[in-house]
């Protein structure tokens, strides 16, 4: 099962249709991103797409955060969502970088409850240029 992690803190999963492979991909259904993808291929079908899902095959692996920025600015106001291998730590990143939630096992949300990544959520003021300001 997977807890869905939000600004507002835990909640589960309200998505309820398919998530499928770019190549299976069809308006309206989710489609499921490796970090190694390129949004480039996603191109034309943005529109078509209401929920993107990118997966972390780490937590020390970045290419997901540059995969969110890069369908930002191609367009993409669909719904964003990081998967796998995302801590706590790494919440302001991900939502500066365009995600909108980030969904964890319910073995991480053990280890990291809820107040971990609700101190993340104000996550404008967690941010280099802020501290600096501060």
């Amino acid at each position: 099962m997977s807890i869905i992690v939000t600004d507002r803190g835990f909640g589960p999963d309200d998505w309820t249709a398919p998530i499928v492979a770019l190549e299976d991909a069809r308006p309206g259904t989710g489609i499921d991103l490796p970090a190694s993808a390129d949004p480039v291929e996603l191109a034309g079908r943005l529109h078509d797409t209401p929920l993107i899902r990118v997966n972390f095959a780490s937590f020390a692996d970045g290419r997901g955060f540059t995969i969110a920025r890069r369908l930002r600015l191609m367009g993409y106001k669909g719904r964003l969502r990081a998967a796998g291998h995302v801590i706590a730590d790494q919440y302001a990143m991900a939502r500066r970088a365009g995600f909108d939630e980030v969904e964890i096992s319910d073995d991480l949300a053990a280890r990291q409850p809820q107040d971990q990544w609700a101190f993340r959520a104000n996550w404008r003021d967690h941010d280099y240029q802020s501290r600096l300001r501060g």
